[in-house]
């Protein structure tokens, strides 16, 4: 959760054979565990055509690019435990139809974090429409996990989610500190529908 009154940064670019999609989000704390933000997701460059790519016509990718507003909030159960809210809606841009689209998500997931936050991990379940998600099921289950091995040096990372539409895929890598606040993560994704697989680079500005 971001602390109050600060920012958290945060961009990741997906890499595979077909595309490169970048996904940006900004983040603002507001104090009693809260935090607001914007995304701009699936923005997708096609190095083969050379050319940006835009879907509101089809449900068999998500919808892109997406600007979206976020919020979540947690509850504290004890000093180690936490339940966490929270959700993503907002409109593609650049819209193929004479207007824009809905597109939403939310989730709702248990959280713990252990030897003094080095070790954190989340179960959680999801929920969101199919311009979000693209064709499969709308709901699911995600579970994920930080190992802080040399805390705040190295870490290793997991994220799975289920499902076949995009969301649904499992991330495994390892996240080294530049700097105190700057920690850069390299992962291996692959996905559920159809085995693809990527590489994925997310560096963060984080405030605590």
């Amino acid at each position: 959760m971001t602390p109050k009154h600060k920012i958290l940064a945060q961009q990741q670019v997906d890499v595979n054979a077909e595309e490169l999609r970048s996904s940006t989000t900004v983040n603002y704390g507001l104090g009693r565990n809260w935090e607001v933000g914007v995304n701009l997701y699936n923005l997708d460059y096609l190095p083969q055509q050379h050319t940006w790519q835009r879907n509101d016509t089809t449900i068999e990718m998500p919808y892109a690019p997406l600007l979206l507003l976020n919020a979540q909030k947690t509850f504290d159960l004890t000093e180690s435990l936490h339940i966490g809210i929270g959700g993503q809606t907002g409109l593609n841009l650049y819209p193929t139809k004479d207007r824009s689209s809905w597109v939403g998500w939310g989730y709702v997931n248990l959280g713990g974090s252990f030897a003094n936050e080095h070790y954190k991990t989340v179960v959680g379940a999801y929920a969101g429409n199919q311009r979000y998600l693209a064709e499969g099921s709308t709901v699911g289950f995600h579970a994920g996990f930080d190992a802080g091995v040399w805390f705040e040096k190295v870490h290793i990372l997991g994220d799975w989610a289920t499902g076949t539409h995009e969301y649904g895929q499992l991330v495994l890598g390892a996240e080294v500190y530049l700097q105190k606040h700057l920690p850069l993560a390299v992962g291996w994704r692959r996905s559920n529908q159809d085995g693809q697989q990527a590489v994925v680079v997310q560096l963060t500005y984080t405030p605590k």
